[in-house]
C-alpha cells in the first residue's frame, strides 16, 4: 500500500495544495460543485472581511469555505446529507490524532460484522470485498456524523473513496462522481469476471488522513452549513438567527431543471449515511429527484430566493451560477428578476462544460444539453 499512497500524493501535486486549508477546500465529488478558484474570486470581489456570505443550495460548501478562509462570516443550507458531511468536515476540522484513533476503533469494530455482510444484496458483495464491507457496516452504524466533528471528518474521507476506479477506491470499478444502477454494475462486473478487490482499509485511510493533514491542521471559523430544506431553514434563521438584512453576498448554484437525479447520483453514499440498501424511487423525492416539472422547479427555487431577499443588505449582491440549458436558464432568470426586484441583472455564459460535468457524464453527455453554465449577477441600481 505504500506505493499507492505515494502515487496518490503525487497525483495531487504540490503546488495546488500548499496550505492546510487548500487540502480541504475541494473535498468530495459532488454534482454542480463550484471550482474553489471561482468562489474565491467572487467572494474577494464583492465582500470585505467580516461581511456575511449566504448559500441556500450549499452542496459541499465551497462558497462557505471560500468566505471563511478570507475572513468573512458565512451560512449555508444543504438538503443532501452527503454535501452536508463534506461541507462541515472542512468547516469544523478535527485534530489529526483524534481522526486516526477513531479509524483504529472502527477497524476493531469491523471484526464483528461478518454475519451482517451475508444479509446484504448481491450488489454489495460484488462491489466491496467482505472485509471492506465489514468496515463500511461499522462506519454506517457507529459514526455519529451529525453530532461529532471527528466522526464527520472520518465519514467524509470514507465517502470520497467509497466508489471509483478499481485500486484507487474501496469499490469494484465504478465512477467516482456518480453512483450507478446496481443491476447494471453487477452485470458489468460478472461479464468481465471482476470480483471485488481486497483493500487494506486501515492502511488505505491512514495514507489519506496523513495527506489531508500534511500541511498542518486547518483553523477556519465563522462558517456553518445546516442540514435541511432551505424553504424551512431560512425562515428560522431570519427570525431567530439575526441574519435578516445582514447578507452582503448571496453566492449559490441552485438545482438544474430536468438534468440529473440528485438522489440516484449519490444513492450509494446515502446508503452509508443510513439510507436504504438499494435505491428507491420514493427516497429520491426527498431530494427533489430530477426536478422534471418546470412549474415545480420554478416554485422551489422561487420560494428559496424569495426567503433570501429580506436577508440581503440594501447594497447586497446576488451571484448565481446555473446550467446553460434553455429551460434551466430561462426559469432561473425569471425567478431571480421576480425575487430581487430593483436590482440590475447581468448575464454571462461561461463557455464549455465544467470538469465535474464531464467526469459525471463523459464528454458526450456534457454536450447533449448538459454542457455549459451561465452566471447571473444582480446588483443594486
Amino acid at each position: 500500500m505504500t506505493s499507492k499512497h505515494g502515487s496518490f500524493a503525487a497525483a495531487m501535486g504540490p503546488g495546488r495544495y500548499a496550505t492546510a486549508e487548500s487540502r480541504w477546500a475541494g473535498i468530495g465529488p459532488y454534482y454542480a460543485m463550484f471550482p474553489s478558484a471561482f468562489s474565491d474570486e467572487v467572494v474577494s470581489r464583492y465582500t470585505a472581511p467580516g461581511e456575511v456570505v449566504l448559500d441556500p443550495f450549499a452542496g459541499r460548501g465551497t462558497a462557505i469555505y471560500s468566505a471563511v478562509t478570507r475572513g468573512r462570516r458565512a451560512f449555508g443550507v444543504e438538503i443532501n446529507p452527503v454535501g452536508y458531511v463534506y461541507a462541515n468536515a472542512k468547516l469544523h476540522p478535527a485534530r489529526r490524532g483524534a481522526v486516526e484513533r477513531r479509524l483504529e476503533d472502527l477497524c476493531d469494530d469491523a471484526m464483528d460484522r461478518r454475519r451482517e455482510v451475508s444479509d446484504l444484496p448481491e450488489f454489495h458483495r460484488w462491489c466491496f470485498h467482505r472485509r471492506t464491507m465489514e468496515f463500511l457496516l461499522a462506519a454506517r452504524s457507529s459514526l455519529q456524523w451529525q453530532a461529532d466533528a471527528v466522526d464527520r471528518v472520518l465519514m467524509a474521507l470514507i465517502l470520497v473513496s467509497l466508489h471509483g476506479r478499481r485500486g484507487e477506491s474501496l469499490s469494484n470499478q465504478m465512477r467516482q462522481t456518480t453512483a450507478m444502477s446496481p443491476d447494471y454494475c453487477v452485470r458489468w462486473w460478472r461479464d468481465r469476471d471482476l470480483p471485488a478487490p481486497a483493500v487494506d482499509v486501515r492502511s488505505f485511510f491512514l495514507g489519506r488522513i496523513r495527506w489531508r493533514y500534511a500541511r498542518g491542521e486547518s483553523e477556519v471559523s465563522g462558517g456553518r452549513v445546516s442540514l435541511g430544506d432551505s424553504r424551512t431553514v431560512l425562515q428560522r434563521v431570519t427570525v431567530r438567527g439575526g441574519l435578516g438584512g445582514s447578507v452582503k453576498l448571496l453566492l449559490t448554484s441552485p438545482p438544474y431543471h430536468n438534468v440529473t437525479n440528485y438522489y440516484l447520483d449519490q444513492w450509494l453514499r446515502l446508503w452509508l449515511l443510513g439510507g436504504p440498501e438499494l435505491p428507491k424511487a420514493e427516497e429520491g423525492r426527498r431530494y427533489g429527484g430530477k426536478f422534471a416539472g418546470r412549474e415545480r422547479f420554478e416554485a422551489l427555487i422561487g420560494e428559496v430566493f424569495r426567503k433570501c431577499a429580506p436577508m440581503l443588505r440594501p447594497d447586497g449582491v446576488v451571484y448565481v451560477r446555473t446550467g446553460a440549458g434553455e429551460s434551466t436558464r430561462e426559469a432561473t432568470r425569471e425567478v431571480l428578476r421576480a425575487s430581487f426586484p430593483g436590482r440590475r441583472l447581468r448575464e454571462r455564459g461561461t463557455g464549455e462544460a465544467p470538469k465535474w460535468m464531464e467526469s459525471a457524464y463523459g464528454r458526450g453527455g456534457a454536450r447533449r444539453g448538459r454542457g455549459g453554465e451561465v452566471d447571473f449577477v444582480l446588483e443594486p441600481r
